[in-house]
């Protein structure tokens, strides 16, 4: 794209973002500092990445797992990888060593899986539970229920550091129908803390993406994962 400023759009972009995310903080009362910026590198072409890393962006979210082993032997060391889309207990150990946080713990086989590999390791990894709040057949993660059913066994993987829950809104042209989900998930997040050892803070909700990442904040997220507007104007040149 010869005759596209991609690390200046990169850059506009990322800059706007930021800014509704403080605007969004600060309508509801918190410190912009709380809400972490994950930037979905799933569908960007490796010098928009680069132009990420560039202007100091390191928090960066892969959906495959595949790629994101892929693009961490050729990103800065400097940046911290989240895997936010599904992963298969085959494909656990290679991602352990260059994942700073999975947000997509989506059964207790695989958390069992990450805790085995943790141990042999010698590392803890960080992760998130994913809760399928919605009830969609086309969503992975725990239910509400069996979530808490099954939460001390969660609580026995000693070798993983579980630090919060994730969960996906279904897709809608209005942010504000995405409101309860989160509700939903800070909520349970609530009840699951008052069902933990004071060891176990589990601080981080992931929640809220391009669209309606602002309500997510309202609702407490403290990361939210964006992607395709951070890549505004690069997508179709």
């Amino acid at each position: 794209m010869p005759d596209i400023d991609i690390s200046g759009c990169v850059a506009e972009n990322h800059a706007q973002v930021v800014e509704q995310i403080r605007h969004a903080c600060l309508r509801c009362g918190r410190d912009p500092h709380s809400v972490q910026l994950v930037t979905v590198t799933k569908y960007a072409e490796l010098d928009w990445v680069h132009a990420l890393t560039e202007i100091g962006v390191y928090e960066l979210g892969e959906s495959r797992p595949q790629q994101l082993v892929e693009r961490a032997m050729k990103l800065p060391e400097s940046v911290n990888w989240h895997l936010i889309g599904h992963l298969q207990r085959n494909k656990v150990r290679p991602i352990l060593p260059v994942t700073a946080l999975i947000h997509s713990v989506d059964t207790t086989r695989l958390l069992s899986r990450i805790n085995v590999l943790g141990a042999e390791l010698n590392l803890r990894p960080r992760v998130l539970l994913e809760v399928n709040i919605s009830g969609e057949n086309v969503k992975d993660g725990f239910t509400a229920g069996n979530l808490v059913a099954c939460w001390d066994e969660v609580l026995a993987a000693g070798h993983v550091q579980v630090d919060g829950l994730m969960t996906m809104a279904p897709f809608s042209a209005n942010p504000e129908n995405s409101r309860s989900i989160y509700r939903a998930l800070r909520e349970l997040r609530d009840r699951l803390q008052t069902m933990s050892p004071a060891t176990i803070s589990l601080s981080e909700l992931s929640m809220g993406m391009s669209a309606d990442f602002e309500v997510a904040i309202d609702e407490g997220a403290t990361i939210i994962r964006v992607g395709r507007r951070l890549f505004r104007g690069l997508r179709d040149a």
